[in-house]
């Protein structure tokens, strides 16, 4: 008997359907897959369990970038070996993310992230696309796309330039070593 290498499908499931979803999102609300790119996607597990073992099944298709913790959870980040092919072209990065302590979220592929030029630029061309703006002028700008049960946000800069200035800068927030004891 032949063993099979898992796929990254296997591990985060039909991320066709996923991208798929997103595409048909962006294009009622009229928007242009060419915005800017998708840098990464985000699944955000069930329980520690689950993150834990999507942890490890991760590593077989990219490399860490950085686990730290954000939104008192854990989540780590892997820019993957082979980019996922998507119609919004190749995606480098898959982030995961633990659940928070006592909060209901969605289980699954939850959201895919787009790196624009400008956000206020995005609003003005865009205006009639309801945006949530809720995190327009935090530390992290951001504007999202609500399409449930997914989600699209629109940031100024990818993922991995965020975690690579905020390791230069020692701005990681550690996991605690007994967090999932």
């Amino acid at each position: 008997m032949v063993a099979t290498m898992a796929t990254l499908e296997d591990v985060l499931g039909n991320t066709g359907h996923f991208l798929r979803e997103l595409e048909q999102g962006m294009l009622d609300h009229g928007l242009p897959l060419v915005l800017g790119p998708m840098d990464h996607l985000c699944y955000r597990a069930l329980d520690n369990a689950e993150y834990l073992a999507l942890r490890t099944a991760l590593t077989q298709f990219g490399d860490v970038l950085v686990e730290g913790m954000i939104g008192n959870r854990p989540i780590i980040t892997f820019k993957l070996f082979q980019p996922l092919a998507s119609p919004f072209g190749p995606i480098p990065c898959v982030e995961l993310a633990a659940p928070k302590a006592g909060k209901q979220h969605f289980h699954g592929l939850e959201h895919g992230e787009i790196v624009v030029p400008n956000l206020q630029q995005l609003l003005n061309e865009y205006s009639r696309v309801p945006f949530n703006r809720t995190a327009l002028h935090g530390p992290a700008p951001e504007l999202t796309l609500a399409l449930s049960p997914y989600q699209i946000k629109f940031h100024c800069h990818s993922l991995a330039d965020t975690i690579a200035r905020e390791i230069a800068c020692h701005q990681v927030n550690a996991v605690p070593d007994d967090y999932f004891s």
